[in-house]
Parts: structure tokens; C-alpha cells; sequence
């Protein structure tokens, strides 16, 4: 959606509004009370009620959007851009865009999105076949701290990429390569074997062949798929074994370092989740603004 498409399909604060009243009961409203998901609408209240207790839900409540006083139509307007844009944009210039006086709810707004599409990517399952490998990605520290270099150094994050392609063969030449279709990416809180096992079950399907390298934290993944082939790490690996996982670690690092700049490491996964989110639906085009409004409406505490 350009912006143009934007102006048109949402002129001012009632259309946001209505908007995501459809879409929040596409994806159902769940009673906070007693989780029913029966409701009427109270036209008059922008409320729905639930047929059971009688409990009412607003529009925001159980959503990302709760507690926010940020007005819809700026909501809306912060998810068209960010879905306008391969690149992204950064809070400072979304601030400018929105005409907004305060840095502080912009940015806020921005995380909150970036973790309702880590929500809904963490709904669907790789499988097939898989590239697994981990990245270090540049993190701000402390100005005067004293750090270490190489692995666990304090500026330096432990990130999984999982990337499920699909192997491709020339019928004419017999030449075989692949394709990548989705990624997944998640921020690693220490090197041990149990939490990339922790890690394979629940973003792996049990069928799925896994490839990775020799490393030691790798030992168990077996045990939770089909196959894992390990093959040792060398040049050679990595663009061919791991191909897509490799440029997907370059992306992810050039995306993050050319509009974001240095980030703090607690904030990283959100920033990752934005990237993988679009890239995952980087055929969507105009349909990309949808499915990440579809993904604010979705009552993500009763999951």
C-alpha cells in the first residue's frame, strides 16, 4: 500500500477505528473473564460484550494496543510506513512523519509492533529442509565499560538463523541449487546445547532435515528432528550448506546497521523480528500493510 492508497482507505481516526473493529472479530474477541468468544457489538460504546458474563471488551483491550493512548489513525499511519519501506525507518524519522512532539510513544509504539509480528510469526513451524547457524550482531554497551573480545563478548549477540529452503535442480544441466522461503531468527541467551534444543522444538517440525555445522551446542538437535547432517565449518559451508542462512545474517546486520545504527541488546529481538516478518513476506506487496494490521488485532495474551 502506497501512500496515496493509504489517504484514500483511511481519511481520518473512525476509519482506522472500524477498520480494526472488523479485523480484531475476524481473529475473534476472547473475554478476559471467562474466555468466552461469543460477543455483541455495542455500536454506540466501540465496545463488545461478552453473551456469557456480560463483561465488556474496548477495542485495544487484550491486544498490543492496550494501555496505549496513541490515537488509531497514527497507529495506522506507522504501520503503512513501515510496510511501505524494504528498508524500514527509523523512530527519530517516524517521530518527524507522525508530527508527533515526544520521542518516547513513537519509539514505544514501534517495539510494540515489532513484537506482535514476532508473535505471529512464532505461530507457524519450519520444515522441510533447514539451514541452521548462529551470527554475532553489534549491540550497544555502556560508554567506559571494559569488554573482551570474540565469543561472549559484552558487544556482541548470540543470534540463531534458521532459513528452510528448498533444493533445486536443472532438468537440462543437472545443476543443483535452492531456494529459501522463511526465516526465523532469536537472540540466544547463552552457547548450551539446551536451549538450541529448546530452540529446535518449538520453531521445527519433527520431519525436518536439518543441516548445521560441527558445533558442540549442536550434539542433540537429532534427537528432535528426522535428520541433522553436520558438516565442518569452512568457507566452502558457507555458501553452499548454509547459503541462505549466511546472507541472511549479512542482510540482517547491513538492515540494522545502516538505518538503526548501534541498539541496545535487549531490543534486538524486536528489531529481528521486524526483519524476518517482512522478508517472510517479501512477495506481499500492498497486502503486507493487512497482515501486519491483522497482526495488532489479535489477542495475543490469551495465547
Amino acid at each position: 500500500m502506497n501512500i496515496l492508497n493509504f489517504i484514500d482507505s483511511y481519511p481520518d481516526e473512525n476509519s482506522c477505528k472500524t477498520d480494526f473493529m472488523k479485523k480484531r472479530m475476524k481473529e475473534g474477541v476472547i473475554c478476559k473473564r471467562c474466555s468466552g468468544n461469543d460477543h455483541y457489538w455495542l455500536k454506540n460504546k466501540w465496545q463488545w460484550q461478552c453473551k456469557s458474563c456480560l463483561f465488556r471488551t474496548t477495542l485495544r483491550s487484550g491486544t498490543i494496543m492496550e494501555n496505549s493512548n496513541m490515537p488509531f489513525r497514527k497507529w495506522y499511519l506507522c504501520m503503512a510506513f513501515m510496510s511501505m519501506t524494504k528498508k524500514g525507518m527509523s523512530a527519530k524519522e517516524m517521530q518527524r512523519q507522525l508530527s508527533h512532539k515526544r520521542y518516547e510513544p513513537i519509539w514505544r509504539m514501534m517495539h510494540k509492533i515489532r513484537t506482535a509480528m514476532g508473535y505471529r510469526d512464532a505461530l507457524y513451524d519450519l520444515e522441510g529442509t533447514v539451514e541452521f547457524d548462529e551470527g554475532y550482531f553489534s549491540q550497544g554497551i555502556r560508554k567506559g565499560s571494559k569488554t573482551k573480545r570474540g565469543r561472549g563478548s559484552q558487544n556482541k549477540a548470540n543470534v540463531a538463523v534458521i532459513a528452510e529452503s528448498t533444493p533445486l535442480e536443472d532438468i537440462e544441466t543437472g545443476k543443483k541449487s535452492s531456494h529459501c522461503r522463511y526465516y526465523k531468527m532469536r537472540v540466544l541467551k547463552t552457547h548450551k546445547a539446551d536451549e538450541i534444543d529448546e530452540l529446535i522444538e518449538e520453531t521445527l517440525n519433527e520431519k525436518t532435515l536439518v543441516f548445521s555445522d560441527k558445533s558442540s551446542s549442536y550434539v542433540n538437535i537429532g534427537d528432535h528432528v528426522e535428520v541433522h547432517i553436520q558438516e565442518k565449518s569452512d568457507k566452502q559451508t558457507a555458501v553452499t550448506t548454509l547459503k541462505w542462512v549466511h546472507i541472511a545474517i549479512s542482510n540482517a546486520k547491513r538492515w540494522i546497521g545502516g538505518i538503526h545504527h548501534m541498539i541496545k541488546g535487549k531490543y534486538l529481538q524486536n528489531y529481528l523480528n521486524e526483519f524476518c516478518y517482512k522478508l517472510n513476506r517479501r512477495y506481499f506487496g500492498d497486502r503486507l500493510f493487512d497482515r501486519i494490521s491483522i497482526s495488532l488485532a489479535k489477542s495475543y495474551w490469551h495465547d
